[in-house]
């Protein structure tokens, strides 16, 4: 459950840092994505905190 946990962290964190990117090139939408790459990563910071404490 561990190593599940931790992959499944990574990869909205990761997901979180493409969207920081995103928002930068797209023309429209920017703060939108923007929030949705903040929200990502507090949710990837947040996963491991509650899952892998029990």
């Amino acid at each position: 459950m561990n190593v599940i946990a931790f992959i499944v962290a990574l990869a909205v964190f990761i997901l979180g840092f493409w969207l920081f990117g995103l928002a930068f090139a797209v023309t429209t939408f920017q703060l939108p994505i923007f929030f949705a790459g903040i929200v990502c990563v507090c949710l990837a910071l947040a996963l491991p905190a509650n899952i892998l404490r029990r």
